[in-house]
C-alpha cells in the first residue's frame, strides 16, 4: 500500500500555472506576439532587459571594479573633469578611458556632460559615500577568481583551497583553536588579522546604522559583542547608548587591534572591557544582559553556529537578550543578495551559509532560548535583525 501523500491543492494549482507559464515563455510564437502586442510589449522589454542583465552582470561588476581601482570615482567626486584628466588618473590611454567612462555612464556610475566632460552619476555618488561597499568592491577580485569556473568550485565541495578561503584562513583557523600553517606566533599572525579586521571594520558602518535604528540598546546595563573585531559596531552602540557598559570578545590578535583603536576613545574606554578567546571553544564572559552576534552566524556552518548560540545562552542571565544582525536569505528586495551573492561567497570561503529568519529561529530554540522574533530594519538586504530571550 502506497504511503505517498498527495500534494496540497494549492501546490497543484501553482505547478500547473508554472508549467503553462514556462511553455508560453519558451515559445517563439508567443514571444513574437507578446513583443508586438501594445499591452504586453512593455513587459516583454522589461523582461528582456532583466535577462540581458543576468547575462552581462559580470561585465557590469568589472566596470565598477575598474572605476574604483583606477581612482575614477574619487576623481569624479572632486568635480567635473575631461577625458584627458581621467586618463591621467587612471593611467590609461584616451580611447580606453573613454570606453570605460561610457560603460560607467551606461550603468549610472558616471554621467556624461556636454563638451566631453564627466561627473559622478547617481549610483556612483551613492557608492562613493559608502566606504564599506568600496572595500567589498576591491575585495571582490578574490571572489571573481574563485568564480571563474563556478562548476569546478561547486564540484570541489569545499575540499580544495580557494582565493577566499586563503584570505580567511587566519580567522577560521584561529577560531577553531588551530594556528594557520606556517604561523608560529602572534607577530606572524598580525598581518592576516589586520587584513580581515580592516575589511570587516570598513563594511560595519552600514550594518551598525541598521541595528541602532532597529533596536533600543539603552534599555540594557551591559552589552557583550561576540566576534566584535576591532570594535566598530561596539563603538557605534557606545555612542548611541552612553550609559551601557561595553564588552568585546574576539581572538587575541583581533582584540589587540581593538585595544589600539578603542583605548584612546575617551567616551568608550572608561566603560570598556576586552576579552580574548575563541567563541567556538572558550566560555563567554558572564555579567551582560545583552549579547550581540553581528555577521557571525552566517560565516559558520550549522554545527559551529549552534555551538556559538549555546555558548551565548550559557553566558546570559535569566531574562537576558541576544541580538543577531546579519544579511539573511529571503530578505524583502534582497533575495538575490542572500542566496546568489552570499550563497556562493560563503561556499567559496569554505564556511557558512545564508539562513532565513525561521531557520535561525529553529536553531535558537535548539540552543535553549525561550523565544525569538524578527525585527524590521530599514534596509533588510544590508542587515536583518533577530532578538532572542532566555
Amino acid at each position: 500500500m502506497s504511503t505517498q501523500l498527495e500534494p496540497p491543492q494549492s501546490d497543484s494549482l501553482r505547478l500547473r500555472w508554472i508549467s503553462w507559464r514556462n511553455r508560453m515563455l519558451t515559445s517563439p510564437r508567443f514571444q513574437q506576439w507578446a513583443a508586438a502586442f501594445p499591452l504586453t510589449r512593455p513587459i516583454v522589454r522589461a523582461r528582456a532587459r532583466r535577462a540581458f542583465d543576468l547575462v552581462a552582470g559580470f561585465a557590469y561588476a568589472q566596470v565598477l571594479a575598474a572605476c574604483v581601482e583606477a581612482g575614477l570615482l574619487d576623481l569624479l567626486a572632486e568635480g567635473v573633469c575631461d577625458t584627458a584628466t581621467a586618463a591621467n588618473r587612471a593611467r590609461l590611454g584616451l580611447p580606453a578611458t573613454e570606453r570605460l567612462l561610457r560603460a560607467a555612464a551606461s550603468l549610472g556610475i558616471a554621467e556624461s556632460l556636454p563638451g566631453g566632460r564627466w561627473t559622478l552619476g547617481m549610483d556612483g555618488a551613492a557608492l562613493q559615500c559608502n566606504p564599506g561597499a568600496l572595500a567589498m568592491i576591491r575585495h571582490h577580485a578574490l571572489l571573481y577568481r574563485d568564480l571563474a569556473d563556478p562548476l569546478a568550485l561547486l564540484r570541489a565541495d569545499r575540499q580544495e583551497p580557494t582565493a577566499l578561503s586563503d584570505f580567511w584562513t587566519y580567522a577560521r583557523a584561529s577560531a577553531t583553536g588551530a594556528v594557520p600553517p606556517g604561523k608560529q606566533g602572534a607577530a606572524d599572525n598580525e598581518p592576516a588579522a589586520a587584513a580581515y579586521s580592516a575589511l570587516m571594520a570598513a563594511s560595519q558602518a552600514m550594518v551598525s546604522e541598521q541595528l541602532i535604528a532597529a533596536y533600543r540598546f539603552g534599555r540594557h546595563k551591559a552589552m557583550l559583542d561576540v566576534g566584535g573585531g576591532t570594535g566598530a559596531f561596539l563603538r557605534a552602540v557606545g555612542m548611541a547608548a552612553p550609559q551601557v557598559r561595553l564588552g568585546l570578545f574576539d581572538l587575541p590578535d583581533v582584540v589587540a587591534g581593538a585595544e589600539t583603536t578603542l583605548a584612546r576613545d575617551a567616551l568608550i574606554a572608561p566603560r570598556l572591557t576586552l576579552h580574548k578567546g575563541s567563541f567556538l571553544h572558550d566560555p563567554l564572559p558572564e555579567g551582560h544582559d545583552l549579547i550581540t552576534l553581528v555577521r557571525i552566524l552566517h560565516d559558520h556552518d550549522d554545527e559551529p553556529a549552534l555551538r556559538i548560540l549555546r555558548a551565548v545562552r550559557a553566558a546570559l542571565p535569566p531574562g537576558g537578550t541576544l541580538l543577531i544582525g546579519e544579511p539573511m536569505a529571503g530578505a524583502p528586495g534582497g533575495a538575490a543578495m542572500g542566496d546568489a551573492y552570499f550563497g556562493l561567497y560563503l561556499w567559496a570561503m569554505g564556511s557558512g551559509r545564508p539562513r532565513r529568519p525561521a531557520e535561525l529561529g529553529a536553531m535558537l530554540r535548539g540552543a535553549g532560548f525561550a523565544s525569538w522574533k524578527e525585527l524590521p530594519t530599514h534596509l533588510p538586504l544590508v542587515c536583518g535583525a533577530i532578538v532572542a530571550r532566555v
